[in-house]
């Protein structure tokens, strides 16, 4: 049998496309609007205030990612377990359980960002009055209450595709008041309202669609499950602690990169290599769906312990996903200069930052399974383990994690 004979003939592989590719298609779209409406902003406001909206935004989530639980992996990994013996009161009372707990962290992250702001304002910003920028925006926190929970719960029962639906939705609004402000020469002010505004769309819609999609799966009074129902509570808990902390380490290292820039440099510096990042990211566009459609695949051949098809299924993830990007990589090194310009003749200047995000984004996105395989197998300390080592050690854990990454070889 040929190779593309078992790609095209493997069924779950199948399945994850059509799903990824229904929110594909909607985050193409929105992707669009996304571009438009960061080259419409970086314009508009020039690299110093597109550098000082960057900021704002990116202290914001930086917070709420420092105190989040990461409730979507808790309630792909576990609710799937329980849906697959269909125990429906577990799987209520679990996403009950996560709904209270993210709401919780993020009306804290709120109150952080609000008593910080000022600090943030004179040493990240660097800007004087704009404290209230800060406060402002992180109103998105509350309004995103439940998102990750929601977005877990889209993932569990197999309906992530409204994802894409709504992120379109947030994006047309967002890139359509961008797009007011651009011609009625708005400012900053009108920029971060319009960004806001997508962040309550995402928020609510997400929400609102999973509640509904509960409703039909687990019927109506779902909510009145008793938490003390769920068996395991220690295991849950060490799950959500460790899947925080490995991923804050990611976030420190990788993905609060805006901020370190502006602390150590300038808000124009942020405001370039923001405009870096934007593009770079672009390889999410493909890898996102991809990523929400794998986990729950990946996690149900952990729950049945089919470790065969578990190895290959990663092997031929791994093998579409670095075809797409390595092709994508290419096409940004060459026309990269091109894309920058675009936001302004001043912007060339991030390519250097450009090609270095590439290289990261890139590896990244080819293996991005690694860290749902960890999660599926139990193992979400490993992550951080792996930040501080850098390698294996010989503990039962560490080995099994190992063995986690020996499937693909």
């Amino acid at each position: 049998m040929s190779l593309l004979s078992k790609f095209k003939n493997d069924p779950l592989l199948g399945k994850v496309i059509r799903s990824s590719g229904a929110l594909f298609s909607s985050n193409t779209i929105s992707l669009a609007l996304n571009v438009v409406q960061s080259i419409l902003a970086a314009r508009l406001l020039g690299p110093a205030d597109f550098g000082l909206a960057a900021i704002i935004m990116s202290y914001a989530s930086t917070v709420n990612g420092f105190l989040s639980f990461r409730m979507s992996e808790l309630v792909v990994r576990y609710g799937g377990e329980y849906l697959e013996k269909d125990d429906k009161e577990k799987v209520a009372a679990l996403v009950k359980a996560a709904a209270i707990s993210e709401a919780t962290v993020s009306l804290f992250a709120f109150l952080f960002v609000a008593l910080t702001s000022a600090l943030a304002s004179q040493y990240i910003a660097k800007t004087p009055n704009t404290a209230w920028f800060f406060i402002v925006y992180s109103l998105g926190l509350l309004a995103n209450f439940n998102t990750e929970t929601s977005t877990g719960v889209l993932q569990m029962l197999r309906k992530i595709k409204y994802q894409g639906f709504i992120n379109l939705a947030q994006s047309l609004i967002t890139a359509g008041l961008i797009a007011i402000a651009f011609f009625t020469k708005g400012n900053l002010q009108f920029v971060l309202f319009a960004y806001l505004a997508g962040k309550v769309v995402l928020g609510f819609g997400i929400f609102s669609t999973a509640f509904y999609q509960l409703n039909q799966r687990l019927g109506s009074g779902w909510w009145k499950a008793k938490i003390n129902s769920l068996p395991k509570i220690k295991e849950l808990a060490r799950f959500a602690v460790s899947s925080n902390l490995s991923a804050t380490a990611i976030l420190v290292f990788r993905e609060s990169e805006i901020l370190w820039v502006a602390y150590f440099l300038t808000s124009e510096a942020a405001g370039y290599y923001k405009a870096a990042y934007a593009i770079v990211s672009l390889l999410a566009v493909p890898a996102n769906p991809f990523i929400l459609t794998t986990y729950p695949e990946i996690n149900k051949l952990v729950v049945e312990k089919a470790w065969p098809r578990l190895k290959d299924f990663l092997k031929k993830i791994t093998t579409v996903a670095a075809v797409y990007n390595l092709a994508l990589a290419a096409g940004f090194v060459i026309f990269g200069k091109w894309l920058l310009s675009i936001y302004g003749a001043q912007y060339v200047a991030a390519y250097p930052a450009l090609l270095a995000l590439l290289v990261g984004f890139t590896f990244n996105y080819i293996l991005f399974w690694n860290r749902p395989l960890l999660l599926s197998l139990g193992l979400p300390e490993f992550p951080l383990k792996a930040t501080h080592r850098f390698g294996c050690r010989k503990t039962s854990a560490d080995l099994s994690a190992c063995a986690a990454f020996w499937v693909c070889g």
